[in-house]
């Protein structure tokens, strides 16, 4: 019998990974181009298909909670990384010469 998992949504990966290196939802955003909204719906997501919770949300600061600590996304990422960050580039570029 062949058991299928369901993986989170990579977009939800990829905000969980910029806001846990960068210990911040704005400065997630701006990395991702997206509003810090969209970063703080998108962990939400991603905490509830989980199940627990990721960050702890402090006044003007988060924490990553043990949970966060022993995610092993930040060692998968990093090969997304690079990809992501071209597009966002040749995103801004487009952007500006239209």
């Amino acid at each position: 019998m062949q058991t299928s998992v369901r993986l989170p949504p990579l977009s939800a990966l990829r905000a969980f990974e910029a806001a846990a290196r960068l210990m911040s939802f704005s400065k997630a955003a701006d990395e991702l181009n997206v509003t810090p909204a969209a970063i703080s719906h998108q962990i939400a997501a991603l905490e509830a298909d989980l199940g627990v919770p990721l960050f702890r949300r402090l006044n003007r600061a988060i924490e990553l909670t043990a949970s966060a600590r022993v995610m092993p996304i930040s060692s998968s990422i990093p090969s997304l990384r690079p990809a992501s960050s071209r597009r966002s580039r040749a995103r801004r570029r487009h952007s500006r010469s239209v």
